[in-house]
């Protein structure tokens, strides 16, 4: 069983960046996508961004140009630099894992989620 661990959210101001840790263990094996999602009460979970085992990305609408995920295979760790936040990016992020198959934020059926890590972004 694969378990997942975010941490890096905080408190900033608009325009500020955080970088979001997602810690693996006990290893990676059989995990081929790795995922970034947030939420706000009362909304849907939204797709962030996504990295494949070979490094291919996607990000949302919302955070194309603003956020960049990148993964650190020996150190079992996926992150999420984020710059220029708004209050909108405001919400608990969850870092998600999936087994082979699509690798697409709306379609992969992820199998691994965080506890999540909460990010505020005051105005």
């Amino acid at each position: 069983q694969v378990k997942l661990m975010e941490s890096g959210g905080d408190a900033v101001q608009s325009g500020g960046s955080l970088r979001l840790t997602c810690a693996v263990s006990p290893h990676r094996y059989m995990r081929y996508c790795w995922g970034w999602y947030r939420q706000v009460a009362g909304k849907e979970r939204e797709g962030v961004a996504l990295i494949s085992v070979g490094g291919t990305t996607r990000y949302g609408d919302a955070v194309q140009g603003r956020f960049t995920i990148s993964q650190e295979p020996d150190k079992n760790a996926i992150y999420l630099q984020m710059n220029n936040l708004k209050p909108e990016d405001t919400g608990v992020y969850y870092c998600s894992t999936a087994g082979p198959g699509i690798c697409d934020l709306r379609e992969t059926e992820w199998l691994d989620w965080g506890q999540g890590t909460q990010v505020t972004v005051s105005a």
